[in-house]
């Protein structure tokens, strides 16, 4: 009986020893995670703030490429518009050339399109 007496005790020595051990890597784990997150935060906010730049560089230049799609629209249907008021004073002041000049077109066009 001494002998199972003996054994509890050291036992339950042991059990504390690695309790213990235990609970100081625990600690010291948390200790090391938190200076890799201490340390890498500003790394990430730099990365952050680089992406909150180029997206805002982007953005910049989706609108100034708008815009200037506007504008180059807004010429295009000015030529159309000035074009066409030419076209139809050409065929006003001279009917009978531009008749001429519409069947040719419309000739050479169909002897173009019925070889393909």
């Amino acid at each position: 009986m001494e002998t199972t007496g003996n054994i509890a005790p050291s036992t339950k020595d042991g059990r504390r020893a690695l309790g213990r051990t235990l609970d100081q890597a625990s600690e010291g784990a948390h200790d090391a995670i938190d200076k890799v997150s201490d340390a890498t935060r500003p790394v990430v906010d730099r990365l952050a703030s680089g992406a909150h730049q180029a997206v805002d560089k982007i953005a910049s230049a989706a609108g100034q490429a708008a815009e200037t799609l506007s504008a180059t629209g807004e010429q295009l249907k000015n030529a159309q518009a000035k074009a066409l008021e030419q076209a139809r004073g050409y065929v006003r002041n001279r009917p009978v050339t531009a008749l001429g000049i519409a069947v040719a077109a419309g000739f050479l066009l169909s002897r173009l399109l019925r070889f393909r």
